[in-house]
């Protein structure tokens, strides 16, 4: 019997009608992922990857349909949490603990061992244990990013929606994040929709590889047939890599 997919979009299109001759910027796109995809996007500047997740997180509205477990996507939700590319994500006046614990708490947690426990546990996840008191103006780039990605696992979304995380840091930082993601990936079982303008880390991160067009449709969908871990040296790397440079470029 066929498992029922964990999301669903359907005839999904997006137009913000700013002015009277204004395209869509998502055009009848239609697709699904299941429980444990790792889902990279790719896609040129412009073309709607982030206007893409930004539906699906419930932050636009939108024609056509998106289900997740069933359910019409119309507003947020703790079921769907958002990682954003820009460092300053966090709430500057508390610490690190208090970030994480703050969602936590609105959800209606209040036990302070429940809350250290949690803390611990994802603090520990990410590599940063013993930060906990520390408050972000303390951390670097790929730090911040790291109790970002915390604090999202913390509430145990269905869907983890990245919106190129790791784009602003320098090359061995985000080489070692995307590590560490695919990781705790593995380990935690998470479904993750991921975007990227660069191929290597799509290829590196994603079970599963979409490109979008410049007009906003799907132009490549396809399984990542490379085991990971995947480094240029895997077999089957550079052809596939080719392809996906090629579909930019056209």
């Amino acid at each position: 019997m066929a498992t029922e997919a964990l999301l669903k979009v359907c005839n999904l299109t997006k137009n913000y009608n700013d002015t009277p001759d204004s395209e869509n910027i998502l055009d009848n796109m239609n697709f699904s992922i299941n429980e444990g995809d790792f889902l990279s996007i790719l896609g040129p500047s412009g073309c709607g990857k982030t206007t893409l997740i930004r539906c699906i997180c419930g932050f636009e509205s939108y024609e056509g349909e998106i289900l997740v477990d069933g359910k019409k996507v119309t507003k947020p939700g703790m079921d769907r949490m958002m990682v954003f590319q820009s460092f300053d994500q966090l709430y500057p006046w508390k610490t690190v603990r208090g970030n994480i614990e703050y969602p936590l708490k609105k959800m209606g947690i209040r036990d302070k061992a429940e809350l250290t426990k949690i803390v611990k546990k994802h603090l520990e996840l990410i590599g940063l244990s013993g930060y906990e008191d520390f408050y972000p103006h303390q951390l670097s780039g790929g730090m911040k990013q790291r109790v970002a990605i915390a604090r999202a696992l913390a509430l145990r979304p269905r869907i983890m929606l990245m919106d190129e995380p790791f784009a602003a840091l320098d090359a061995m930082t985000r080489n070692k994040l995307q590590r560490e993601l695919h990781e705790i990936a593995e380990k935690e079982k998470l479904t993750v929709i991921f975007i990227t303008h660069n191929i290597q880390e799509a290829l590196v991160l994603g079970t599963r590889v979409m490109l979008m067009s410049k007009h906003g449709e799907l132009k490549i969908d396809l399984e990542n047939p490379i085991p990971k871990p995947v480094t240029p040296a895997s077999p089957g790397y550079g052809e596939l890599w080719k392809k996906f440079e090629d579909a930019l470029e056209g």
